[in-house]
């Protein structure tokens, strides 16, 4: 049985969280799920991961190395002795390699699009899911960043594979219009049709490439569906915290 979510035995504007607390965030690109999540750790005051900035930062660590991102083996190598270190504050989450800070690197181009490459490559999902179970357990300690309150992780697998006994587990979705226009707006600064035609690849191809691997499109049992198609941030943020209340107090 699970601890209440939330305290409202005092009468403050804000509950107290149980603790720790796992929530897991899953979607296709496009579909608002690092800034939703980001925006929930944030008020929730628990820490963040952003499981896919992991598989850029893989990606990353092997173009640097000339790892051909076919060699299957190799990448697994590679991305087993991968200097990673995340930084899991939702305010201004960072990424490390090698004492590198890639934060940047591994939003441009030539990274979206090869990060299917090691998406979709078994072995090095099996070591990154590991290094991401370790970040999720490390946060019910009182020592970690949030103190022991817990964690928001999103991904692709965070609600099947990677924590599938997480307190919380959500499918954020939206249709193809709304996800191209996102994109859009989030690397062109604009939503016009070519904006719109040179983004379509890079969501649409590589959410077929990862759905090869892993299912991110229907919510398996359990977990909850927030379709973000109509609504703006504020309203998706706050579906989410919705659904942390509601699960919580069912589970409690």
């Amino acid at each position: 049985m699970h601890a209440p979510l939330f305290d409202n035995s005092t009468d403050t504007a804000r509950p107290t969280l149980a603790t720790p607390l796992v929530v897991a965030i899953d979607g296709p690109s496009g579909s608002g799920k690092s800034t939703v999540s980001r925006q929930v750790a944030a008020r929730l005051e628990l820490a963040y991961l952003d499981t896919g900035a992991m598989y850029r930062a893989a990606t990353w660590w092997c173009l640097e190395r000339g790892v051909p991102l076919d060699d299957t083996d190799a990448v697994a190598a590679e991305v087993h002795a991968l200097p990673l270190v995340m930084g899991v504050d939702p305010a201004a989450p960072t990424v490390y390699v090698g004492g590198t800070d890639i934060g940047e690197a591994i939003r441009e181009t030539r990274i979206s699009a090869a990060v299917s490459a090691v998406a979709t490559n078994l072995a090095a999902r099996r070591e990154l899911g590991r290094l991401q179970r370790a970040a999720i357990a490390a946060e019910s300690s009182p020592s970690s960043f949030s103190g022991g309150r817990g964690i928001v992780a999103e991904g692709r697998d965070i609600t099947t594979v990677v924590a599938p006994d997480a307190d919380v587990r959500v499918l954020l979705t939206a249709n193809e219009t709304a996800r191209l226009a996102r994109r859009a707006l989030e690397v062109h600064g604009t939503d016009d049709a070519a904006a719109l035609h040179a983004t379509r690849d890079q969501v649409l191809r590589r959410d077929a490439d990862d759905s090869t691997v892993v299912q991110f499109h229907v919510a398996a049992d359990g977990v909850v569906t927030v379709d973000s198609s109509e609504l703006d941030l504020e309203q998706t943020v706050q579906a989410v915290l919705d659904v942390v209340v509601r699960v919580g107090r069912a589970s409690a």
